[in-house]
């Protein structure tokens, strides 16, 4: 990956629907440069997916999970990741395990998922935290 391959990352994760020939006037090269830079960074798993950022009102949160030590924290976030209010779950490393990020419609519902996430076998703790404000970098 190089600087044009940043540069356009940079453009996309801002806005994944600018067009390619809005990107391309932007960096200084072709659209079909942009298209094939694209397609080989797909194709590399450098991007994962396009995806849409939502301001629906809703409670965000990050619970953060802590599971027993003899636990395959990929199966457990696997399996919170099919949870219908969760953007995204991280495996990380510090005290807690798996950091998930989700977008429920009250704190009613953070709390259901929290009490959701403490029902596993597998997790002896829970940390959450309300996103109060969040800006794309």
């Amino acid at each position: 990956m190089d600087d044009l391959d940043r540069e356009i990352l940079s453009i996309l994760r801002r806005d994944a629907r600018t067009p390619y020939t809005e990107i391309a006037d932007r960096v200084g090269t072709s659209e079909g440069t942009v298209r094939n830079r694209v397609e080989r960074l797909v194709d590399d798993g450098v991007i994962e997916r396009f995806t849409v950022a939502t301001r629906t009102g809703n409670v965000k949160a990050m619970i953060e999970v802590s599971v027993d030590v003899n636990v395959d924290t990929g199966e457990v976030s696997d399996r919170i990741a099919e949870w219908q209010e969760v953007d995204f779950v991280w495996q990380v490393s510090g005290e807690e395990d798996i950091v998930v990020v989700v977008d429920a419609a009250d704190t009613d519902a953070v709390n259901g998922l929290i009490t959701k996430a403490r029902e596993l076998e597998e997790v002896v703790g829970t940390k959450t935290r309300l996103i109060l404000n969040e800006r794309v970098g």
